[in-house]
């Protein structure tokens, strides 16, 4: 079954169910929730991290729930801060490439694991669960990087993340969305057949679009022109409908997750230098 083939199933299987069954309602729900994220706590490919030593924990609220997340802070004074937020299914270790270009391009870098996924507290996250996580590791990233400027990367889902955070806080010194969708709305329509009434049980809405003219800090947006899985044109949407200082990037022949991994990475690293002003330390193409 192909991965279009499988969404739409996934979808369309939940709508039913929310219909027929007694307590639809709560089961539309949790499906909608296995559906988006799909978290996994296993290490990816057995890798378990950067460096044993990296890995702290966040609390979250007063329920004593707790993220997991690396911290890795850069050699040079003064470097920036980034927080990292991934998309769903994989954890942080399957980030791994991606981070580590990142923190290549001069970041300290501080990623996460959302609750339910990793070595983070929890089972399953919801659309609000991620936001709490989001705002509790941006409150940690300050208290480990005072003195620097604080930007927010978001892949994918995390882009999602990433914007409901970076909204209309003057904190963010720049905001970096690769392979981010519009809302999940558009995602269901995107993956099953128009005539299903998916605004009546979506509860999981992600609604990007509708956010992100609320973010002043400068954004960055990237996207592969071959991604099959979130389409291009969702990028250019939501470069449209920002209203602050932009840039779009499409990677020509990129894929959904490939970019950190591929030769046009320099692009993005020339694109990050340039757009935010940021000094040149290294050279993440070639790490």
């Amino acid at each position: 079954m192909t991965r279009n083939l499988l969404v739409r199933t996934l979808f369309a299987t939940l709508l039913v169910g929310a219909v027929a069954l007694p307590g639809g309602c709560s089961w539309i729900d949790a499906k909608q929730r296995e559906v988006i994220f799909r978290p996994v706590k296993d290490d990816w490919r057995g890798y378990s991290g950067e460096a044993d030593n990296a890995l702290i924990r966040i609390p979250v609220g007063t329920s004593g729930d707790e993220i997991a997340a690396w911290w890795m802070p850069s050699p040079v004074a003064g470097a920036p801060a980034l927080l990292y937020l991934h998309g769903a299914r994989w954890n942080l270790t399957g980030s791994s490439s991606r981070i580590a270009r990142y923190r290549a391009l001069g970041f300290s870098v501080l990623a996460i694991d959302y609750r339910g996924f990793g070595k983070s507290s929890g089972e399953m996250p919801s659309e609000e669960m991620t936001y709490e996580d989001a705002r509790a590791a941006w409150a940690k990233l300050q208290q480990l990087a005072p003195h620097a400027s604080h930007y927010i990367y978001g892949h994918s889902l995390g882009g999602a993340v990433a914007v409901e955070l970076a909204r209309n806080n003057p904190a963010v010194a720049g905001l970096i969305l690769e392979a981010t969708f519009t809302s999940m709305r558009d995602m269901a329509y995107q993956y099953t057949w128009s005539w299903l009434p998916i605004d009546l049980v979506l509860t999981q809405r992600f609604n990007s679009l509708e956010k992100i003219a609320d973010v002043k800090a400068p954004t960055l947006f990237i996207h592969g022109t071959n991604d099959r899985l979130v389409p291009p044109t969702m990028s250019e949407q939501l470069f449209a409908a920002a209203t602050t200082q932009k840039r779009l990037l499409m990677i020509e022949g990129a894929g959904h997750s490939n970019i950190a991994w591929s030769g046009a990475f320099d692009k993005v690293q020339d694109a990050v230098h340039a757009f935010f002003r940021l000094p040149v330390i290294g050279d993440a193409s070639t790490r």
